[in-house]
């Protein structure tokens, strides 16, 4: 990605302030506790014409036995790779920490080969800007400390004159705009952050066997089958009642955005525990939201004593407990052994497919006309009615209008007879349907 700023430091210096601040929105999750942010978080910005790719980055941490913190450094690391300017974030308030001395450390191998500026966060008065001179005793940077106010904005405006001078081309308003979403959702610990590392073959988000790990919703780019796509990795989505800290709630909160935002949700279940009921809660809002949904079983490796109809019995279980949502594809895969996961992404690209695809309206009256013709509407309170013309409308998902003399008097199951008598003819597989009827 061209035009891109990493903001990296120790814990709790304000990265995900100034992030927010740098996006123009509340993207990334602020929390008092130390290590909120986790993986690494992108945003887009623009400044005097120019626009530019944030990445936020977890707090930095010098030889710590934490699980958490080990694999945050490396996603640090990574991204100061990525970046073209790199904003070495401390804090005024707290003067120089022994964190921010060992983080120099680090950022002096990339001195001279990109920009580094030393953001010193929390100057909001004039005492703490004339106190952020001691910074330079870090001896990393481009010679220049800028002190700024990440809750208000201050200063904020001097540095990114700084920041995009560097800035050759005047980059893309919104990369990922028009490129169809794919989130992987699912409760937590299901394995959801270990399939999408498979797929981009690189550790984008941070795995580990703890539930809760993933606390932003992180966005990955992926070509797949002549297809590019944004692949997003959630929070895992537990009850209300099991929400306790206020960082999982907001992860929460944002996994159930980017649920609402993707145009086909993987919903990942676990072989081990079969569909509970949060998975069916998932997979209805995924379907209330007019989502195309594909089914993952993971971890089928660990299904002991496998027979034949092992996994049409899984299978049935599945659609009885979703029912009468009955139209997403099940897959069962194993992310560990590798088995199955890129039919997963082959289906989910087909189910997108789906959710664009066309009828032409004379193949569609030719077809669906003459199954109406075998199973007529029954007649409801006397009332004879007859379909006369169907047509598909020019609807995001697809919705088929049926023209008839007395709509009213459809009943649902014939609804979902003409639901069926669709999919039959033309697939739809993973995508909802949508039928309307209107008088003619």
């Amino acid at each position: 990605m061209k035009n891109t700023i990493a903001i990296v430091g120790r814990p709790n210096v304000g990265k995900s302030t100034l992030f927010n601040r740098l996006v123009g929105q509340r993207k990334a999750i602020m929390d008092n506790e130390s290590g909120v942010t986790r993986d690494r978080h992108y945003g887009y910005g623009e400044w005097i014409g120019k626009y530019y790719t944030v990445i936020d980055t977890g707090g930095y941490v010098h030889n710590s036995d934490d699980i958490f913190e080990g694999e945050i450094n490396k996603q640090v690391k990574l991204a100061i790779d990525e970046a073209d300017v790199v904003l070495f974030m401390v804090d005024v308030d707290a003067g120089i920490h022994h964190l921010d001395e060992e983080f120099a450390n680090v950022l002096r191998r990339y001195q001279g080969k990109k920009p580094i500026y030393i953001v010193a966060n929390k100057a909001d008065t004039n005492s703490r800007i004339h106190a952020s001179g001691e910074f330079y005793t870090l001896g990393v940077g481009d010679g220049e400390i800028f002190p700024i106010s990440s809750q208000s904005g201050s200063g904020t405006g001097d540095l990114l004159d700084a920041v995009v001078s560097h800035f050759e081309e005047e980059g893309v308003e919104e990369p990922d705009a028009g490129v169809p979403k794919i989130a992987i959702v699912g409760r937590p610990n299901v394995g959801k952050s270990s399939f999408v590392n498979l797929l981009l073959g690189t550790d984008r988000s941070i795995v580990t066997d703890i539930a809760g790990t993933t606390r932003d919703s992180i966005q990955a780019r992926y070509n797949a089958f002549g297809n590019e796509f944004i692949l997003v990795d959630t929070a895992g989505l537990r009850r209300k009642t099991k929400v306790h800290e206020d960082v999982e709630f907001y992860s929460v909160l944002r996994s159930l955005r980017a649920l609402e935002e993707s145009d086909v949700c993987i919903v990942m279940l676990d072989a081990t525990r079969g569909i509970e009921a949060q998975d069916v809660n998932i997979i209805g809002l995924a379907d209330k939201n007019r989502k195309g949904i594909v089914i993952l079983v993971n971890k089928w490796d660990l299904i002991e004593n496998k027979e034949t109809n092992t996994a049409k019995d899984f299978e049935a279980k599945i659609l009885e407990k979703i029912a009468p949502i009955a139209y997403p594809p099940i897959i069962f895969t194993s992310v560990l052994t590798k088995q199955r996961v890129h039919k997963a992404i082959e289906t989910a690209v087909q189910v997108y497919e789906n959710k664009r695809k066309k009828v032409p309206t004379s193949e569609l009256n030719e077809v669906m006309l003459r199954e109406i013709e075998k199973y007529p509407p029954p007649i409801s309170k006397g009332k004879l009615v007859r379909i006369k013309y169907v047509t598909q409308l020019p609807t995001h998902n697809p919705v088929f209008a049926f023209f008839c003399n007395l709509p009213q008097y459809v009943k649902e199951s014939y609804t979902r007879y003409l639901e069926n008598r669709l999919r039959e003819n033309f697939g739809f597989e993973g995508t909802p349907i949508g039928i309307v009827f209107r008088k003619k």
